[in-house]
């Protein structure tokens, strides 16, 4: 039934959060949390202040509509055909191109890396603090190929005459150099052009490949454009050095732009190189077209055309002239276009409609005389050729004033500034996170601490399962410090100090629940078959000898004859707080070495004698068992007004079912927060099965928490005066 009971109680607990329970958790627990939260804040505040600095540089770039070029010079009213539109997605890509990338490469050396040397972890952070930065510059490393990957060391070895040494990772010196001027031995060549350290001081050098320096600049720059669509693009990079940042940023920048400039001036010259090929053969063609005429009008004496034939040579001249364009036109046009697309149609049409023109006017030359069709044919050729020859000079002519004047289509808005202040790391916020993380850790340690400990530390939580709460025993301070000076004594072989709490302080809380236990258990024994009181405990470390033996005390104090009897043979202390020995005692009895004269021992309180333990013997239970111990327990309770039998844990042993038997009452000592339900369970259960009724239980070791509902108080004598 108290099982049922109890599982009903923690599956209706289960049901609920008790937030008040949780808060006085939380408070009981508060040195654990403020200690932990302080120790994290500290963290955070030390490695905001040792961490490096990362500083960042930006630059705004300006990315506008792509035109043709030269190309819509050339073709006039297609030119919209061959515009071009560049987006900052393409660009970004552009500028993250090795093609940009490895020029920044070259010029910073950074295939070469060169990083002081500092003590692990802090070493850093601590030299930044004092102001003692170790610096070097290296403007060329070269190292033979088969060791490139190996790291070497720089070893300043003089400051005032700015010299050091390169040194292999097996400290083997390969060679020795001056700042300025250059150092070479056996493949390697070293050039250092700036050195700003003390003597001893040691820098690591070594080589990446191109592609791992490049993957480094990607790393540290940031590229995105600002807005959608509005062609103005970000650049970023991070790094420890503010100066070589904003000139590594600087020069990326610079070069995207170089290329776009070169890029778009190279349409230019393509065409005006596709031109001036051109040149020569129209010339040519032009001038085999004069000679021919000049020749036919000097054979048939400078005939003259007539109105009829100007009129047809100035249509056919026209006509030929457009043939021409069109024939540029489908040049550039059949790069981009099948023949299918609208545009190609437009323009194969036209030339249709132009070409049976020509064909018209043929045929209406053939009308004319002979004398008058050469000269008409001859003539329009001379003019066709002039006509194309003068236009390829114009062309020319511009192509050369646009390659002349191309400018890209990018602008760099903002040339690269690092800011004063470091990006990273944020030191408000690291302190802030740190201090918040070690205050949620140590709240959810608490928490779970307690969600996961088992043992009681509420007496309604005893008598809920039946079993009555006779005393609740505060924890002692000064018993604690009497534990200390015993296990110290103890180490010092000196074990005659007395270290009984009820003598020493009997104004304690402690001593003052005994004396409250006193008053509950004379009441409780009036029924009893005996005054034999049995205490016992389902575990050890309750506290069972400091009861008894502090109980024992209170009611010697009242009057009462007591006996105290240590019945664990196995690991009984009872003597120790009265500054007795343990050989003499229930074992030597019960062996039958000694009487009840001889075993029995007085104390320096008046009314109380104590039994101890004795020699620890092979069989404790078995001697127990004994009618000596029977014959025992039958002349004490004649003898005095109280026996108390202090036993071993019933769990533990089963000495505690034997002595119970001649008990006529008997207590159980549990533990505040260390025995849980299902240990007392257990032990009453262990109890029942031999026939012994645990009349209730004492609740020691309590401390006042706020989130127990037991609580206090101090109530003693004052001298007013």
């Amino acid at each position: 039934m108290a099982t049922q009971q109890i599982k009903q109680r923690i599956e209706s607990a289960s049901d609920e959060i008790d937030l008040a329970r949780l808060f006085a958790l939380i408070i009981d627990g508060k040195w654990i949390i403020i200690t932990a939260t302080m120790l994290f804040a500290i963290f955070g505040i030390a490695f905001a202040l040792l961490s490096t600095p990362i500083y960042k540089a930006d630059a705004l770039i300006q990315i506008e509509q792509k035109s043709s070029g030269g190309i819509s010079a050339m073709v006039g009213d297609m030119g919209e055909l061959f515009a071009q539109e560049s987006s900052a997605t393409t660009e970004i890509e552009i500028i993250k191109s090795r093609m940009i990338l490895s020029d920044t490469v070259d010029k910073f050396n950074l295939t070469t890396v060169v990083v002081p040397e500092y003590f692990p972890l802090v070493g850093k952070g601590f030299s930044r603090l004092m102001g003692v930065q170790p610096s070097i510059h290296v403007a060329k490393f070269e190292v033979p190929s088969h060791i490139q990957a190996l790291p070497h060391q720089i070893v300043v070895t003089a400051h005032d005459k700015q010299s050091y040494q390169l040194v292999d990772q097996d400290g083997g010196v390969i060679l020795s150099g001056y700042v300025g001027k250059w150092a070479k031995s056996d493949g390697y060549k070293l050039f250092v052009s700036e050195l700003d350290a003390e003597t001893g001081a040691t820098f690591k050098i070594s080589k990446r490949s191109s592609l791992e320096a490049i993957k480094w600049l990607k790393d540290n720059l940031s590229i995105s454009e600002r807005g959608k669509q509005t062609g103005i693009v970000e650049l970023s990079f991070v790094g420890e050095d503010r100066a070589k940042i904003q000139s590594i940023l600087n020069d990326i920048s610079q070069n995207y732009f170089l290329q776009n400039v070169k890029r778009n001036s190279a349409e230019a010259e393509k065409s005006l190189a596709f031109l001036k090929d051109h040149l020569p053969s129209v010339k040519s063609d032009l001038n085999s077209a004069e000679n021919k005429l000049n020749t036919y009008r000097q054979d048939n004496e400078s005939i003259d055309l007539s109105l009829e034939a100007k009129s047809t040579l100035e249509v056919m001249v026209k006509l030929e002239a457009q043939l021409n364009e069109l024939t540029f036109k489908e040049s550039e046009i059949s790069q981009r276009f099948t023949t299918d697309h609208p545009a190609y149609k437009s323009l194969l049409d036209k030339r249709q409609v132009l070409l049976e023109e020509k064909q018209r006017l043929n045929g209406q030359v053939q009308k004319l005389p002979k004398t008058q069709r050469e000269i008409l044919r001859m003539t329009r050729d001379v003019e066709v050729n002039q006509q194309i020859y003068i236009q390829l000079l114009n062309k020319v002519q511009e192509l050369n004033i646009i390659k002349a004047g191309t400018v890209g289509n990018v602008r760099i808005l903002d040339k690269a500034q690092a800011f004063d202040r470091a990006v990273k790391p944020k030191k408000a916020l690291i302190v802030v996170l740190a201090t918040m993380l070690g205050g949620m850790l140590s709240v959810a340690y608490v928490l779970l601490k307690a969600a996961f400990h088992k043992g009681i530390e509420n007496p309604s939580d005893i008598e809920e399962i039946g079993l009555s709460v006779y005393a609740s025993v505060p924890k002692s301070a000064l018993q604690a410090e009497f534990i200390t000076k015993q296990i110290g004594r103890l180490k010092k072989r000196d074990s005659s100090a007395k270290m009984l709490l009820a003598e020493s302080n009997p104004l304690d809380l402690s001593i003052e629940a005994l004396r409250g236990l006193r008053t509950s258990l004379h009441f409780a024994m009036l029924e009893a078959k005996n005054n034999v009181l049995m205490i016992s405990g389902p575990a050890p470390n309750v506290g069972k000898t400091f009861v008894s033996t502090n109980f024992a005390a209170v009611v010697a104090k009242a009057g009462q004859k007591v006996l105290l009897v240590d019945a664990d043979m196995r690991k009984g202390y009872l003597q120790q707080p009265f500054g007795l020995k343990a050989e003499d005692g229930l074992s030597d009895y019960l062996i039958g070495n000694l009487e009840y004269s001889s075993v029995i021992k007085s104390t320096d309180m008046d009314n109380l004698n104590i039994i101890t333990r004795g020699v620890i013997p092979p069989n404790p239970s078995e001697l127990l068992m004994h009618q000596r111990f029977t014959e025992l327990v039958e002349w004490a309770s004649d003898k005095y007004d109280l026996v108390i039998i202090d036993t071993p844990p019933v769990l533990a042993v089963t000495d505690p079912s034997i002595v119970g038997m001649h008990a006529g009452t008997t207590l159980m000592v549990t533990r505040f927060g260390v025995n849980s339900i299902k240990e007392i369970e257990a032990a009453r259960c262990r109890f029942e099965h031999a026939g012994i009724n645990v009349k209730g239980v004492i609740f020691n070791a309590v401390e006042q928490k706020a989130s127990t509902d037991y609580g206090y108080y101090s109530y003693a004598y004052t001298n007013d005066k």
